[in-house]
């Protein structure tokens, strides 16, 4: 199968197919650089730089043993496939218009795994240190109908996966007329990470421009000041409206603040009692404690470098779950769903495979999820789903995005 879309379909011209051929060259061995590149390339990429590229690629992926597909989206433009031994890698090439047409660009834009299956994609995620979770479904009428599964109903930390939840109420308050889109909130409160958080106090912002910022970037200012405007018990409820499996573990929906501020050493009494109370008491708690559950009592250094209550403080869902609540939002999102489209969590190409690719993930030291609504080019919708979780150390997180890469490939294969 080809690594990139079938929609660019002109025929390539000679000069382009040449530099396309010659390419297989200058990965296999160095040498000729200079009269296959530009001096606008080597300018940018210098010729011992491109050396130590083409080398790791070969490291990584063996040696390359052929041309694959070529396609061009013009007569200067388009991709380059290259068969390595143990994968095949996507290139854009981009060649001068006048004689002797260098290349003026080339950038690696995907790989896939030679021989690869769904099946070797779950083994290499339950291999991962800690725990793992995963899950594809077919997104149907008759609802989700599960194509592989590995720990699918284990509740997991999902991180910033739960402004999925907000994305999804705001979406249902907007359908049923309680809220615009274009209505302006102030921003506030704020919490750390992200552009907004450094933005003037409370900025007028749309619902709108919070929630792309929310779902596109992450970002913590951005969702906090939704979840408030919105209201923690409507976001509540909604967790539920999807088929959460577990409400009492994942209610009440937390705050990226008071996340932060809970899991801080300082406030291990509130800790104790949060992990210890009821529903009732938890939110209680964070009722009657909100002074000290603010992103200004919060000092991140003391959280941010190490697994921290990741069993306990976290936002919990399975991907079971958190499917049931992508095929909400694809029946139901109606506009939201252009926003969980602004960021693909994968390379561009291999997202362009896809006719509609969505995407919210989340991350914190020991905890990684990413969580893809996809609609393939016949029309059939999936869900994927994947959790991973190590209380004694950080993630190497790539591996995760390198892992749902190749899901996603072989699946719209």
């Amino acid at each position: 199968m080809a690594l990139f879309p079938s929609s660019s379909r002109a025929t390539p011209s000679t000069a382009y197919q040449a530099r396309a051929e010659q390419l297989l060259r200058i990965l296999s061995a160095p040498g000729g650089e200079e009269a296959y590149f530009s001096t606008l390339f080597l300018d940018a990429v210098p010729v011992d730089r491109w050396r130590v590229i083409a080398a790791d690629l070969r490291a990584q992926h063996g040696e390359p043993l052929a041309l694959g597909a070529v396609r061009t989206d013009s007569a200067t433009a388009g991709q380059v496939e290259i068969h390595y031994e143990r994968a095949t890698v996507g290139f854009t090439l981009v060649v001068a218009p006048q004689a002797p047409h260098l290349v003026v660009g080339l950038h690696i834009v995907g790989a896939r795994t030679a021989n690869d299956s769904l099946d070797k994609v779950m083994a290499d995620i339950a291999a991962q240190p800690g725990t793992a979770s995963f899950a594809i479904a077919q997104l149907t009428n008759t609802g989700p109908q599960l194509l592989r599964a590995h720990r699918a109903d284990a509740q997991m930390a999902t991180g910033s996966s739960f402004k999925l939840y907000i994305l999804a109420e705001l979406a249902r308050a907007t359908a049923a007329r309680e809220r615009r889109w274009t209505d302006v909130v102030p921003l506030g409160p704020k919490s750390f990470s992200g552009r907004l958080m450094n933005w003037p106090d409370r900025a007028p912002m749309t619902l709108h421009s919070l929630a792309t910022a929310m779902i596109a970037e992450s970002d913590n200012s951005a969702s906090d000041t939704l979840l408030a405007a919105l209201e923690r018990d409507l976001v509540d409820a909604m967790v539920a409206t999807t088929g959460h499996a577990d409400v009492a573990k994942a209610l009440p929906v937390l705050s990226t603040a008071e996340a932060f501020a809970l899991k801080m050493p300082a406030n291990a009494d509130l800790r104790r009692r949060y992990e210890a109370g009821s529903l009732a008491d938890r939110r209680g708690l964070l009722r009657d404690a909100a002074s000290r559950l603010t992103a200004d009592k919060v000092d991140v250094g003391s959280v941010a470098e190490i697994p921290t209550a990741i069993d306990s403080i976290e936002w919990f869902a399975s991907p079971k779950d958190m499917i049931g609540l992508l095929d909400w939002l694809r029946l139901h999102g109606g506009d939201a769903l252009p926003i969980l489209a602004v960021n693909p969590g994968i390379p561009p190409a291999d997202a362009k495979r896809w006719r509609y690719l969505g995407y919210k993930g989340g991350s914190e030291p020991g905890v990684m999820a990413m969580n893809m609504l996809a609609q393939a080019q016949d029309g059939r919708w999936y869900g994927v789903s994947a959790s991973w979780n190590n209380s004694a150390a950080r993630l190497e997180e790539p591996k995760l995005v390198a892992l749902m890469t190749r899901a996603l490939n072989l699946l719209a294969e």
